[in-house]
């Protein structure tokens, strides 16, 4: 199924992963949102279980190892073309994780860029309103897993 003009909603993951006071932000190489600070994450493959999506997708993405705390919440992501058909419709899973080994991530896979942001600095920047809506509410639950 095309990503573009989809026929259905794809089901996509997002993960929030804290360092102390940071979280981390990856910059998307391929639309939509393209070049664009978001979350680690993408599409779940069929087969795979959401969380085993969620840990594949940051490894590609940052070579970050991860464990999964916690389910978030569920967003919809869905974008029209000027004649009102939808572009891209995913559905977004967003889970709590925790780095395990290293924390030193290094961009791979289709992101530029992966990086730590101080989460005071988080409403500063350009990103989509629902991402800084679940990093806020995952700061919250993160502190049963510290």
């Amino acid at each position: 199924m095309s990503r573009k003009y989809p026929v259905r909603p794809i089901v996509g993951v997002g993960v929030v992963i804290f360092n102390n006071q940071n979280v981390l932000l990856a910059r998307r190489g391929n639309p939509p949102h393209q070049n664009e600070l978001s979350l680690p994450g993408g599409a779940q493959k069929i087969g795979e279980t959401i969380l085993d999506a969620a840990k594949r997708e940051v490894f590609e993405e940052t070579q970050l190892q991860v464990k999964i705390h916690a389910i978030i919440d569920v967003v919809d992501s869905i974008e029209r073309d000027p004649n009102g058909k939808v572009i891209y419709h995913y559905t977004l899973i967003d889970v709590l994780a925790s780095a395990v080994g290293s924390t030193i991530p290094v961009a791979a896979s289709d992101v530029t860029e992966a990086i730590w942001v101080k989460l005071d600095d988080i409403s500063s920047l350009t990103i989509w309103s629902e991402t800084v809506r679940i990093i806020n509410i995952a700061a919250q639950m993160q502190k049963k897993f510290s």
